[in-house]
Order: C-alpha cells, then structure tokens, then sequence
C-alpha cells in the first residue's frame, strides 16, 4: 500500500491534541488565516469546531456553540459528553466520520466538523454558505418569455434550481469528487427509470478515472475527459445555463452533470440538432416556433455556405443564371477577393473578441468605431469592395444566430476551410469542401450515439420533430437518440 493510502486511511485519533496536530501540518492551521478551530468545553470535554472563514455560514455556527455551552448548565457530569454534544447540535444535517482525510475534506469544503476529546469520530455539519451571486437570467440565453432564473456558481443551488421543477422521487444527483488537490464537486443528474444505464454506467466510470490536480476550467475540463475531443472543433456535448432546459432534457432521458464553481452544465448525449434549438422556439405557439426555428436554421446554413458558394460564382461568373447577374463586386480592386473575405473575417473575429474584453459603457463607442471609421474607410480608400463586407456581415449574423457559441464558432473555421479550397479547385473544391464537411459530421460520435441524428441514420419521425415545433399534447414518445428506459412522457394510463 502506497503512503498516500495509507494517509487517507488514518483514523480521527480520540485525543483532541492529536487532532489538532495533524490539521496543523496538514492544512496549515495556525498559518492560513481562513482555516480556524473553536475550542469550548463541554461537561469538562473538550471540544474542537473546524471550518473555513467565508465557506460557513456564522450564525449557524455561533447557533450550534450556543446550544453546546448550554450543557454545562443543563447536563450532568456524564462518560457519553460525545452522544450528548451530537443530540445538542441543531441542524437537520450531522455525520459521523472515523477517517482524518474525509475531515479534512469535508473542512475544505465548507462544511464545520465536531470533535470530542476522548470519542473517535467526528461530526460533519453542513453549514456551507459559498460566495456567490443570485439566480439570474443569463446572457447568451435570454427569452422574450420565461423564467429568468438560472444557473450559478453553486452546485447546490444549481441541483436545487432542478429539484424544483422535477418533484419526481426518482430523480438523482450522484456526488462526486474530482481532483487530486482542488476536490471539486460534480455531481451526476438523472431519472432513474428513464435514463439509460449503460449511458449512466459510462459516464461515472469516466469521471471516476479523471486523474488530475484539479479543475480550475471546471465543466470544460470535465467535457475534454469525457468526450476526448481532440482537434475536433463541432462541439459533442451541449452546454446549458438555464434550468428549465436542463430539466426539459432530463425528463427526456439525458444526463447533466454539474460541476462545482460552473454556472453553466453538460448535457449529453447530443447531437448537431440539440445545439441549433432554443428556448424561445418553446415558449412560443407551435406555429410560430415553427417560423422561428426555420428563420434560425436559415441563417445558420448561411453562416456556412453563404460566403463559398458567392464566392465561386465570383470566380466563374457563367455560374449565374441571368437574372441573377447582378451578384458580385461591381467596383474593382487590386487586392484578390478571397484575400478580402479572409482579411474581413479576421477583422470580425477581432471585433468579437474586444467586444468580450471591452467594458459594456464603451461597447457601444467601439462598435461605431468599428462601423463608421474602420469599416467604410477601408471601402472609400479601396481595401474592401462593399459587396465583401455585405456577405461577410451576413455570414457574421448567422454565426450569432446559432444559439450554441461552440457550434457557431466550428462553423466559422469550417466555412474558411470551405472557402480554401474554392479559392484552389472552384467547382470541385467547393464539392470537395462540402463532401468532407458532411463526411466529419457523419463519423462523429458522443457515447456511441450519431451527431447528424435523426438525419443520418434517417429517422423520419424524429426528423418531423426537428422541422417543426410540435405541440406538447402531442409529443408523447421520448427521443429515441437517448434510449431511454421509458419511451412515454406521460404515464401509461393517459397514452391509451
């Protein structure tokens, strides 16, 4: 046995002292300032209370200290101080420990544990109180309609966001922890009874074999074990900040996994179709989340074939039909077209990203800056044809038109490769661009489960859903992508 497993197996010792001793040299008690002990006597015992400053909620504490005083008032000298100090704390949540590394664990995590002198365990009480903000709307999922709470940087108010919208006794959270020194919380979500236990069963197995120090990316370091990604830029799981679509997906029949410090979780299985829905296609009518989801795929399509096919026919203009003719620069310029597309696309790609480091109150001077001085200088002084700048705007659009950012941005780097190879081959580079496009997406895989379904393989039932915003009374069979163990959405008695 290696001395790290022997460490972890050292029992609570039932001398205080030696208690005391080992947090010292272990979590540096006495030199972090924020790792501290309480020590009060009980019944001539004494009693030590560890936490951490900031992760406990103090009232709680000075509560439990108050009730543990009051014995030496209302108790008598008695051998059993230990099962008098558990019944005096007050918390709905106390746990014994035998184990110095799940105290200091538990301590770290922001939880207070009790120790009697003369007694070998510990009590663990959870009085965690993490800083953090409030459930609030996020960003890049906002609707016109619908609850605007969402998911933040606390695992336990992110699983509490779900429980409320899923009272089902068969819903789970399976709590792990993952990295050899951070200890970060992830917990696993699912309906047992509907999710797939083979799913289930791979998902915990590659959690639990996550060998690292810790997880300071939190959820994106998660994703980059579980998937393993590689240089693939299509995203193969979804992310979600929004705790109605988490429990929408759960009751599907998908798992998420929540990781501590993220306010954001992992939806998976899912496909290239589960990262072009959105929330707002939801909470409007089925005809007009029809609309709005066509209106969505449009300019996702644009996003990536827009720019290549203008550009061919700017390459061989007998592509045209006559009615059309009128496509393509009308100005000349002494810079070739493509090297203005790939010179426009950088230009934009800068803009999106001083956008995410500029200050909201200056967001609006540098986007007129952008439009009005860089933008139509470079036109006048001739570095850019206006038809250039109109395609690429366009494309640009489409790419914020696709609610996931991962799929947006592997759309983008797609639509340059695409536009290499017309720019080397013209009509056959533009079908070769487009055969290994969809040749990627066709041998893509997320736990075993096909990222162009229900396209390929073809599933015309499940397809109808993705075309069109069925109306819920409706859709009473679960997708079949997930496997679920309970096809129905609603109990048997009401499908007939």
């Amino acid at each position: 046995m290696s001395s790290e497993s022997q460490k972890n197996m050292i029992p609570i010792s039932n001398k205080v002292s030696e208690v005391e001793a080992y947090m010292k040299e272990r979590v540096g008690l006495g030199k972090s300032y924020d790792i501290g002990v309480r020590k009060i006597q009980v019944l001539k015992k004494d009693v030590h209370i560890y936490y951490v400053t900031g992760l406990v909620d103090s009232a709680l504490i000075v509560h439990i200290l108050e009730e543990l005083v009051d014995c030496n008032d209302t108790e008598r000298a008695t051998s059993k101080v230990a099962e008098i100090v558990e019944n005096r704390i007050i918390h709905q949540q106390v746990t014994p420990i035998d184990k110095m590394d799940e105290l200091v664990d538990q301590v770290l995590s922001g939880l207070i544990v009790v120790v009697v002198d003369g007694n070998p365990k510990g009590y663990v009480v959870d009085v965690r109180t993490y800083p953090g903000r409030q459930p609030d709307e996020p960003d890049t999922e906002k609707v016109v309609r619908g609850s605007r709470d969402g998911f933040v940087e606390n695992i336990v108010i992110n699983t509490a966001l779900t429980r409320r919208r899923i009272r089902d006794e068969r819903l789970r959270f399976e709590m792990l922890k993952v990295g050899e020194r951070s200890k970060t919380d992830v917990a696993i979500g699912y309906i047992e009874g509907v999710v797939n236990k083979d799913l289930l069963d791979v998902i915990r197995k590659e959690l639990n074999t996550i060998k690292l120090d810790g997880l300071p990316m939190a959820d994106k370091t998660v994703e980059e074990f579980i998937v393993k990604q590689g240089y693939n830029p299509y995203p193969l799981i979804r992310y979600t900040e929004r705790a109605d679509i988490a429990a929408a997906h759960l009751l599907e029949g998908h798992i998420v996994i929540y990781v501590d410090t993220s306010p954001s979780v992992i939806l998976t299985p899912a496909t290239i179709f589960h990262h072009m829905q959105h929330v707002e296609e939801f909470r409007q009518s089925p005809a007009t989340g029809t609309f709005v989801r066509w209106v969505r795929f449009l300019g996702i399509a644009a996003s990536l074939f827009l720019l290549p096919v203008w550009f061919l026919f700017i390459l061989d203009p007998g592509l045209l039909p006559e009615k059309l003719e009128f496509v393509g620069p009308n100005d000349k310029t002494k810079i070739p077209i493509v090297v203005q597309i790939f010179i426009a696309e950088i230009g934009i790609e800068f803009l999106r990203l001083a956008a995410i480091h500029t200050p909201t109150s200056l967001a609006t001077a540098m986007g007129l800056i952008a439009a009005v001085l860089i933008g139509q200088i470079a036109i006048d002084v001739g570095l850019f044809v206006p038809e250039v700048i109109l395609y690429a705007s366009v494309a640009t659009i489409g790419t914020f038109v696709t609610p996931s950012y991962e799929l947006g941005v592997a759309n983008k780097i797609a639509r340059l490769g695409i536009l290499a190879l017309v720019a080397i081959f013209k009509v056959p580079g533009l079908m070769i661009g487009f055969t290994l496009y969809f040749l990627l997406l066709g041998n893509l895989k997320a736990f075993a489960t096909p990222y162009l379904w229900p396209f390929l393989p073809f599933n015309p039932k499940a397809f109808s859903h993705i075309l069109f915003r069925r109306p819920v009374p409706g859709s009473l069979v679960r997708p079949s992508v997930v496997h679920p163990r309970d096809k129905y959405r609603q109990p048997p008695e009401s499908n007939g």
